[in-house]
């Protein structure tokens, strides 16, 4: 098999390990030996090496000194940590998402978005779920219009925190909570927009304690 090289060859791999965490292909806490996925997607060790500092940056995984990287593993902890900081972020977008809201512009896009996440709910597949999650998210950032905030956001890791503690539950919360937080920001509601953002980041975290404590994961 020919190599990918450069760019797209990156790229292969930085989405390859994203979506193989959604799919549950690869969990946290897992080694990633460079040899086995430069074979695996058919590139160059560089380009797993440049997706590694890549995915290390979003907090996808940990490097390690004269080891492998390993997918980085949340604990109830850390995940609550994590919640401190999403809980503030997703106020900031989804209030700027609601004040920047214009229908002209953004209706059929964001329609689409949660008309994709409505779908993926459907199927029940975890995988789908988390890339139509994404794809609202990038929407909503885009209607946010915040350079800084569409930088950062990425790295918050509650997309690492989801595929640990995975289940049906948890996707039923996001989906219930998302139709809410979308009609808020078609409404140009601001000040609702921020409260139900952080209610819904509030329920998650106590989503995420319940699921920790049943599976003995506490």
């Amino acid at each position: 098999m020919e190599e990918l090289s450069g760019e797209g060859a990156t790229h292969s791999v930085f989405r390859g390990l994203l979506e193989a965490l959604e799919a549950g292909a690869i969990v946290p806490g897992q080694r990633l030996v460079e040899s086995d996925l430069a074979a695996q997607f058919g590139v160059g060790r560089n380009a797993v090496r440049e997706a590694m500092q890549r995915l290390a940056a979003r907090g996808v995984i940990n490097l390690h000194r004269n080891r492998s990287a390993s997918v980085r593993r949340i604990e109830i902890d850390e995940a609550n940590e994590v919640f401190d900081v999403s809980g503030a972020m997703m106020e900031l977008l989804f209030g700027l998402a609601a004040a920047h809201y214009a229908a002209p512009q953004h209706e059929a896009e964001l329609d689409q978005a949660l008309t994709g996440l409505k779908d993926a709910y459907r199927s029940g597949a975890e995988a789908l779920f988390s890339r139509a999650r994404r794809e609202l998210y990038r929407t909503v950032l885009r209607i946010a219009n915040n350079r800084e905030l569409a930088r950062v956001f990425p790295a918050v890791g509650t997309h690492i925190i989801y595929a640990r503690y995975q289940s049906r539950k948890l996707q039923t919360i996001r989906m219930r909570n998302y139709e809410k937080l979308v009609k808020a920001v078609v409404e140009g509601d601001e000040k609702r927009a921020r409260a139900l953002a952080h209610r819904h980041n509030e329920q998650m975290r106590e989503a995420v304690a319940e699921h920790a404590a049943a599976h003995g994961m506490a």
